[in-house]
């Protein structure tokens, strides 16, 4: 077991959560956040003062809540790994994610943030370490990544990239890529991790005949 890394029964029934469109945080990932607007500067402060963990989720376009946009109905909590203030205002923060959850029910909102009653029963396995290791087709996936990336004209440290363990590749690229909300959604609710493997080869492979994005995107 690591260090930081929660226990079952250490995982809270109540939290807050940051809902964003595009953001995808997968167990054993981490995910860099700019935090400025002041709701989710006193939930960063907040967290920290309460076990350090928050969720992410993304909205749902779908959906009208009671406290705003709709929720997907899964995300992922956090643990606040790295903190550092900013002179404008801003913190500088890494989310190291930990367990998936499902939305129970939306709570009351607090300081002006968004806060969820989760359930994580469906992925304590979430919480194995190490993982346990999984069916990976690697030359598959690099090369669907080179066509992918060429289609769309992103810059990729390839060293770095075939550096990474089977595990550290497929949620970096996961997190990484530029895949739509809904694909990125898909690939959180995977149940394991070789269902994610699987759909990160489709999405990289149907996203290589995809429109371009702006000329020096990068993946590292």
């Amino acid at each position: 077991m690591e260090p930081f890394h929660p226990r079952v029964e250490d995982l809270p029934s109540e939290f807050a959560v940051f809902p964003l469109t595009g953001a995808l945080l997968l167990p054993r990932g981490k995910l860099p956040l700019n935090i400025f607007e002041s709701r989710y500067l006193a939930m960063t402060f907040d967290s920290l003062a309460a076990g350090r963990v928050f969720g992410m989720i993304q909205p749902d376009p779908h959906a009208q809540g009671a406290n705003g946009p709709g929720l997907y109905k899964v995300g992922c909590l956090g643990r606040l790994s790295s903190f550092s203030e900013t002179d404008d205002g801003r913190l500088l923060i890494t989310l190291t994610g930990l367990i998936r959850f499902e939305v129970k029910a939306e709570l009351e909102p607090r300081n002006g943030y968004r806060r969820v009653h989760g359930n994580f029963g469906p992925y304590l396995d979430d919480l194995t370490m190490p993982p346990p290791p999984f069916r990976l087709d690697r030359d598959k996936i690099i090369t669907a990544l080179r066509g992918y990336f060429q289609s769309r004209q992103v810059n990729a440290n390839w060293e770095a990239i075939k550096g990474l363990s089977d595990d550290a590749l497929v949620i970096t690229l996961a997190m990484a890529c530029p895949f739509e909300p809904v694909e990125k959604q898909a690939l959180l609710e995977a149940p394991t991790d070789s269902d994610r493997a699987d759909t990160l080869l489709a999405l990289l492979q149907m996203g290589a005949a995809g429109p371009d994005l702006p000329p020096g995107y990068s993946v590292s």
